[in-house]
């Protein structure tokens, strides 16, 4: 569908069938559809339109477009940065995963996750999501089952029972999938 077919109506005639073609002449056919990429409208309708409103129709249709696929590169660009940030965010995983397992939290160690949590803050306004929730249903787009536990008595379905790394999602898609064990 082009950029064209949203905007304008469409005529309804089957080729072949004799009671859904124009009456006016014995052995008429229906007008052939237009070629891909072309407008879909009657020419009767591109007459009455004056063609000034015609064109800035199509030049906002067009710039619209591209500002849909400008839109998309910067987000894919985007995505592609974090991406390359994921092994960073493990690391820093780590590091508070360690820090918590001692008692006294040093001046290093409080910078670390001060500096862990504003990058977070930062990533997170721009669109990204962490994968990262225990207990929760198992969904496969989502999680990456690399270990599993026999389901509880009554458990309906599998459900993520420990993330072992943490996944992630960037504006609704799926950068990395979450590494779980299952129970269920």
């Amino acid at each position: 569908m082009s950029l064209f077919d949203e905007h304008l109506p469409e005529e309804e005639v089957v080729a072949g069938d004799p009671e859904l073609l124009p009456e006016e002449e014995p052995g008429a056919t229906a007008p052939a559809p237009p070629a891909r990429g072309q407008p879909h409208h009657s020419t009767a309708l591109a007459e009455e339109a004056d063609p000034r409103e015609v064109l800035a129709r199509e030049r906002d249709e067009y710039l619209l477009a591209l500002q849909r696929t400008q839109a998309d590169f910067e987000n894919y660009r985007k995505g592609q940065l974090v991406e390359k940030l994921l092994p960073v965010l493990d690391t820093l995983d780590l590091a508070e995963a360690h820090l918590n397992e001692s008692l006294e939290l040093s001046e290093d160690g409080k910078a670390l996750r001060a500096a862990r949590a504003m990058l977070m803050d930062t990533l997170g306004k721009e669109g990204l999501e962490r994968v990262d929730q225990a207990g929760v249903p198992f969904d496969p787009s989502e999680h990456d089952a690399v270990a599993h536990a026999e389901a509880e008595e009554g458990q309906d379905g599998a459900v993520v029972e420990e993330v072992l790394r943490a996944g992630y999602r960037w504006k609704g898609q799926v950068l990395r999938a979450a590494m779980v064990r299952v129970r269920g």
